[in-house]
């Protein structure tokens, strides 16, 4: 299985306390499948990490073995958008009241017809508006 999986449920593999069902169904897919991320998904986990450290929730080892499970998984990071492509992702974003950022995870679900993996509330109604398959456990 391919799916599109946003920082939100990635960071459930991290922190027990983010952690889930959904956020396991999600990491068992990847067993036989990949997950597809924009190129943003790596700044957003390592703020995430970042300011996790500073407030001492997790200490630097844990971050490093955490970054070597993530290197470990089948996880493909898309190619940033081009500039022909901003136009697209500004309207996803406007028609669904999305950032940029939440835009970018919805536009490479909508563009490869992929199941969309977020604990955002915002951004899993969004995907449905857009007709995108939702990940189920």
């Amino acid at each position: 299985m391919r799916l599109v999986v946003d920082c939100s449920v990635t960071m459930g593999w991290c922190f027990e306390s983010e952690a889930d069902r959904y956020t396991d169904a999600a990491l068992h897919a990847l067993d036989d499948g990949e997950a597809v991320v924009p190129a943003l998904w790596a700044l957003e986990v390592s703020n995430v990490l970042l300011v996790a450290e500073r407030r001492r929730r997790i200490e630097r080892p844990d971050s490093a073995r955490f970054l070597r499970l993530l290197t470990a998984l089948p996880i493909v990071i898309a190619d940033s958008p081009a500039m022909h492509d901003i136009d697209a992702l500004l309207t996803l974003g406007r028609r669904h009241g999305l950032s940029a950022y939440d835009a970018a995870y919805l536009q490479i679900a909508v563009e490869q017809r992929l199941p969309l993996a977020t604990r955002d509330r915002a951004l899993r109604a969004a995907a449905v508006a857009a007709g995108v398959p939702a990940f189920a456990r």
